[in-house]
């Protein structure tokens, strides 16, 4: 009995694990061959070491990869351990993440918790399982995986939306969450989860991208491939981010831009910084600011105090 008839025959009729060709052995060697032979080089794929691949994949959340290495190298410069990172100003550690484009500044927040908790709770050491790295401030279940995987070889299989592309155009596997997750672990070998996700990962970004390169990046499964088989390569939709320009985002990354490089400021010297439209009593005047720092401090990142009965802004 192949190895996908044996996962088949514990399920139903309905079990997505039925989608997978026969041979998987020829499948994952495939696979993992191609990958060896040739992958795009980061650094983070030369280290093991879990608070470098933890920032890493914080930073990675939907920010181009080339970006993201100057950055990780200058972060890392910085607070280059866990307990760098731990002892560090949080205000810094916002300041450098919007200083550098990388998105909502929670992450930044997130990742100097993360830290805290590591040396608070573990002595330093990062935990190996992925349910314990799940443990820490936000860290999902996409990143506890990827970082148990690359650190400790000791991951689940990753799924993001790269991987649900292929399982869907590969094996013709339902656009459902759970099918996905259910394909993806019948495919990955016991025990070889660094490999087997920076494998799977490079197969999404390189060969099998929104507009494929089969032949042109030699797909390692158009031997097996449905969409390769029928033309036909659609694939699950991919959620788009809201309009960047203007938006209450931008905004919000322009305050913490602009407090990063004072100590407080008063809101009516902060607004210009922000909007060149901004006048106190305009529609983008001092509510719209206020209310603006209000959110930012209702996520742990600013403070809004009085001095002299003038509201003043600051960052945590």
């Amino acid at each position: 009995m192949s190895d996908a008839d044996a996962t088949a025959d514990q399920g139903g009729d309905d079990d997505p694990r039925t989608h997978l060709p026969a041979d998987l052995d020829a499948v994952r060697d495939a696979l993992v061959s191609w990958y060896e032979d040739d992958h795009r080089s980061f650094p983070w794929r030369e280290t093991t070491d879990a608070y470098e691949i933890l920032v890493s994949e914080v930073m990675s959340q939907q920010t181009q990869l080339g970006r993201v290495e100057t950055a990780w190298h200058e972060f890392l410069d910085r607070w280059p351990t866990v307990h760098d990172l731990a002892a560090a100003e949080r205000g810094d550690v916002v300041g450098f993440w919007t200083g550098h484009s990388l998105g909502y500044n929670n992450r930044a927040r997130y990742l100097h918790e993360a830290a805290e908790q590591v040396v608070a709770e573990y002595d330093g050491s990062f935990p190996a399982e992925p349910d314990e790295l799940e443990e820490l401030m936000g860290v999902g279940p996409y990143t506890a995986n990827a970082v148990a995987s690359f650190a400790f070889d000791n991951g689940n299989a990753v799924v993001d939306t790269n991987v649900e592309r292929v399982l869907y155009r590969a094996f013709d596997v339902p656009d459902d969450d759970e099918a996905f997750a259910v394909v993806a672990g019948a495919l990955m070998p016991a025990g070889e989860s660094r490999v087997w996700n920076n494998a799977m990962m490079e197969l999404g970004g390189v060969a099998c991208e929104k507009t494929p390169s089969c032949d042109e990046a030699g797909c390692p499964w158009r031997t097996w491939c449905h969409a390769y088989e029928s033309g036909d390569f659609t694939a699950p939709d991919v959620p788009t981010q809201p309009e960047f320009e203007g938006s209450r985002r931008q905004m919000r990354g322009r305050v913490v831009k602009a407090l990063s490089n004072h100590d407080e400021l008063a809101l009516d010297a902060l607004g210009p910084k922000v909007r060149v439209d901004y006048t106190p009593e305009g529609e983008h005047g001092r509510e719209w600011l206020r209310d603006l720092v209000a959110d930012l401090a209702d996520d742990g990142l600013a403070a809004l105090d009085e001095r002299d009965g003038e509201p003043v802004a600051r960052l945590r």
